[in-house]
């Protein structure tokens, strides 16, 4: 009954998905009859000209076959809109390069680009083209139609589960503060349709004949004999950490069973990673616990952001970083530059750049003594005397930072991230403070989430560290892109910038 579900609830988002890709593609092609005023005779609207024309036969078995082979269509209530709506736009993305590189090799007529009028540019050569002008159409609707459709699907089916329909039925082992913690949490999260029915104590027999009101229905012994006269689509493992040796013998136990195994690690979830993966090497499970989140493609594509982001945004500073230069220079007649060793990705030492904003020769080792610790966590206060008139607005605008474009040409750093520390406050704090190490599987950033939210100068150290986690264990590219589009507005002038 339980695979019949499934079954029913995949094709119903292969069907979707197929009615509206299908809309799309012909949404597509006749936007480019209304352009280009090719008519609907011409288009073969009357006939099955349509169903070439529009790409259909082609695009929408491409783009359900790859959301199934990106996982799309497994049966994961507890699965995130907002993680399904970037494999959709991955899916499409991926069709319309496949569809391009695919009508080009074929050399299809319909969809060889025509001559341009000479001079124009790449932009008025796509709007120009009949041919380009579909796929630029199809490329940017495709993804928004699907995103649409999944959305509208998902908040239908959490809205019958909310009301007790399409549900499935879990069992949970374990009664006490972890097996607790699960009940309650599948409970208050309605909208996954995951009921639990019942309870089965961890220990050989059980002590008690509710918790949290739900039954419980015998120990570890009547396992077998509770599955089989109380029938269930899953079990959740939740037990406690002193007891994990008993998983692999109810593994084994529960193989007797057509039901999906949970396992609920008994690990308080702030020190759990946001994803955890499992790999398998040789037959040999590996779980992936604690891994850089910018390796592998996304890294590559954040470093391409920030090379394109970085070099632009150097070429639009190149002029205020001359006159603030020449600024710093007239004034005292000191270095424009202040050099410091900071600390960036796996622990790697480099020379971070930033505009002098104190006075040449202030303390026993000159310009060197930029940074110097006043107290507290060690960063310079806000009335430090040796700050320059200058240097007081520099900080205050976040100026003194631009030189750190090079840094993130150079590779040394990155545009997003958490800010680069010295290596002796790392090895003070890294004693002091849990997870603090785990700012370094990132490239230290010019600016972060904890920096938009305001923290820094003397702002507590234990928030810093709370939101450089959370960037760290939620990144994406989405997620570097927020936040350089929040650093306009918050993150230059801020009044704990000094």
């Amino acid at each position: 009954m339980l695979k019949q579900r499934h079954q029913l609830m995949v094709s119903l988002f292969a069907m979707t998905d197929g009615v509206a890709v299908g809309a799309v593609c012909v949404g597509a092609w006749w936007a480019r009859g209304m352009r280009f005023e090719e008519g609907v005779s011409g288009m073969g609207l009357g006939g099955r000209g349509w169903m070439r024309g529009s790409l259909v036969l082609i695009v929408v078995p491409l783009v359900v076959l790859l959301l199934y082979t990106l996982g799309q269509y497994r049966p994961r209530r507890d699965k995130s809109l907002l993680g399904e709506f970037g494999q959709v736009v991955r899916a499409s993305v991926l069709s319309v390069m496949v569809l391009i590189v695919g009508l080009w090799s074929l050399g299809v007529e319909t969809f060889t680009p025509t001559a341009t009028v000479p001079g124009a540019g790449p932009l008025a050569r796509w709007i120009g083209d009949p041919a380009r002008y579909q796929l630029a159409t199809l490329t940017l609707a495709l993804p928004l139609a699907l995103g649409a459709q999944r959305l509208g699907v998902r908040l239908a089916l959490r809205w019958l589960r909310e009301r007790g329909w399409n549900l499935r039925h879990v069992a949970i082992v374990g009664v006490g503060r972890l097996g607790q913690i699960t009940g309650h949490t599948l409970a208050r999260n309605s909208w996954t349709g995951l009921h639990v029915a019942y309870h089965v104590s961890h220990h050989p027999r059980s002590r008690r004949s509710e918790v949290q009101g739900r039954r419980v229905l015998g120990g570890l012994e009547d396992l077998e004999r509770t599955l089989e006269t109380n029938p269930v689509d899953a079990v959740y493992l939740a037990l406690p950490s002193a007891q994990a040796a008993l998983v692999p013998e109810l593994l084994r136990r529960l193989e007797r069973f057509a039901v999906d195994v949970r396992i609920v690690p008994d690990v308080h979830p702030r020190l759990l990673p946001a994803s955890m993966t499992v790999h398998e090497l040789e037959g040999m499970p590996i779980l992936s616990y604690r891994e850089c989140p910018a390796l592998g493609l996304g890294g590559l594509t954040k470093r391409g952001v920030d090379l394109a982001v970085g070099g632009l945004a150097t070429v639009c500073f190149l002029p205020l970083m001359g006159l603030i230069a020449l600024a710093i220079r007239l004034s005292d007649g000191g270095p424009v530059l202040f050099r410091q060793d900071r600390v960036s990705l796996g622990g790697d030492t480099f020379r971070i750049y930033k505009f002098r904003t104190m006075r040449h020769g202030a303390g026993a080792s000159g310009a060197a003594d930029e940074e110097v610790a006043t107290g507290g966590a060690g960063w310079t206060s806000r009335e430090d005397p040796r700050i320059t008139r200058l240097g007081r607005w520099l900080r205050r605008t976040s100026l003194d930072e631009l030189p750190q474009l090079f840094n993130v040409l150079r590779g040394d750093m990155s545009l997003v991230g958490p800010r680069p520390e010295r290596p002796e406050l790392i090895a003070r704090f890294r004693e002091d403070w849990r997870g603090y190490m785990l700012r370094q599987h990132v490239k230290a950033g010019m600016t972060g989430w904890a920096q938009v939210h305001g923290l820094r100068g003397e702002t507590s150290l234990r928030k810093r560290l709370q939101y450089d986690l959370h960037y760290i264990r939620h990144w994406s590219l989405a997620f570097d892109l927020r936040i350089l589009v929040m650093t306009l507005f918050r993150g230059f002038v801020h009044p704990n910038a000094h």
